[in-house]
């Protein structure tokens, strides 16, 4: 018996799932190489190995003749009927031509085989057992860390790679650490075998997460519609209800924050929102930035920009660290998010009155009138001397919330942005 060939077949069946007649039609085909050299001359030679018991045999073709003048190729009568005893003269018999040392040589082709020719087997192998689980979660144990930061994850069978860009940078981990990871993909290397991609960064990989924890989200009553994430520090998801009896952000928080909860803890304390989801980008906005209140917003002709005004106290949190709260926000509205203070808008508009209000334009100091606006406003503006679209781009906000009937800075403002919607 070939202990080394044998403990190759179970170690390779046993540790990547690799079929042994697969195994062993692999390494027949490369021993056959090897075996031409070693008996050169002979004809239509054969290697088979007996998956049992790794025995070798090397066999070749000779024509069996009376008398024997090319020996590599004929085989007498005589000597082939101690192999044979009914062959006959013209025959051509298969014979034994297995070299001596043959069975060492046959292991360290096997060797060789492992790193080239069956890596095309385990290719096939690892395609089989993962490519029907892209996007799933799936558990291993850190077994080393190479090129940097990228970790080398067994998974069982195969190991698989978490490359450092595909987790977070608050994350590390040390060997034989238990890792949960997004199967992100499949591919192929350069030498021709296949790996397993996994991702921690990926939000499909929160959204995972919570097809865990939630049952309405597994059986379709609640859906995520959108998800965004900055990974390691921020996740945002709108979600939808199917079933106008289920809250929607209620079933993905849980009794007392449980749910979420355990997701958070996987994420190292990354933060989640969970916002309820609109079609409208305008609605789904506030939504999103609730309970901060939108003072102004403006949407752009194609609707790729929307701009927003924002208390001075609530700037901070709308634009969020390093701008993160305005960026993810956007993406989840899929436009580009501007966000403003209030006193520079104010500031701004104030500046653009101004402008407006040195023109030489005779309408501006004609009788006052402000389209869309009520004729007792416009009664009461009248009263306090602001007469003319002029006088009234050149005062300010608090000026005209002294006049008794406007009783709001808000209002204030209201009046003077429809000043300048009447004049352009």
């Amino acid at each position: 018996m070939n202990k080394d060939l044998v403990a190759i077949f179970e170690y390779l069946e046993r540790e990547k799932g690799i079929k042994r007649d697969v195994i062993v039609s692999t390494i027949q085909e490369s021993l056959l190489a090897a075996a031409r050299k070693s008996v050169q001359g002979l004809l239509s030679i054969a290697v088979q190995i007996h998956p049992k018991t790794g025995d070798i045999e090397v066999t070749a073709e000779k024509e069996v003749v009376e008398k024997v003048s090319i020996p590599d190729e004929e085989i007498s009568l005589e000597n082939a009927r101690l192999i044979y005893p009914s062959c006959e003269l013209g025959q051509w018999i298969r014979i034994n031509v297995t070299p001596k040392e043959f069975g060492r040589i046959a292991a360290q082709t096997a060797r060789q085989v492992i790193h080239q020719k069956l890596r095309g087997a385990e290719r096939d192998v690892i395609y089989e057992e993962y490519r029907h689980r892209i996007n799933e979660i799936v558990s291993g144990a850190v077994k080393r860390v190479v090129r940097g930061a990228t970790l080398i994850i067994d998974l069982g069978k195969v190991e698989a790679i978490l490359p450092d860009r595909f987790y977070p940078k608050t994350e590390s981990y040390a060997v034989g650490e238990r890792v949960q990871a997004l199967l992100l993909e499949m591919r192929d290397t350069e030498g021709g075998g296949a790996e397993v991609v996994l991702s921690r960064t990926h939000p499909e990989f929160v959204a995972q997460l919570f097809l865990q924890e939630v049952p309405e989200l597994k059986d379709g009553t609640v859906v995520i519609e959108r998800i965004v994430r900055d990974a390691g520090y921020r996740t945002k998801l709108a979600v939808r209800s199917l079933d106008p009896k289920v809250d929607p952000v209620g079933a993905c928080v849980g009794i007392r924050g449980t749910r979420v909860k355990n997701i958070i803890r996987e994420l190292n304390n990354e933060k989640i929102d969970i916002i309820p989801f609109a079609e409208d980008p305008v609605l789904l906005l506030q939504n999103a930035l609730s309970p901060l209140q939108i003072k102004k917003i403006n949407v752009s002709e194609n609707g790729r920009t929307i701009s927003i005004v924002v208390a001075d106290e609530d700037y901070p949190t709308a634009l969020g660290k390093r701008g993160m709260n305005a960026r993810l926000n956007g993406q989840l509205i899929d436009a580009e998010l501007e966000v403003q203070k209030m006193s520079d808008y104010q500031n701004l508009m104030q500046l653009q009155r101004a402008k407006f209000a040195e023109s030489e334009d005779p309408l501006l100091d004609q009788p006052l009138r402000i389209e869309g606006m009520s004729s007792m406003i416009i009664a009461s503006l009248v009263s306090a001397n602001i007469d003319t679209l002029r006088k009234l781009l050149l005062s300010t906000p608090e000026e005209l919330i002294a006049i008794p009937e406007i009783s709001s800075l808000e209002m204030a403002n209201k009046i003077l942005d429809q000043a300048i919607k009447t004049r352009m």
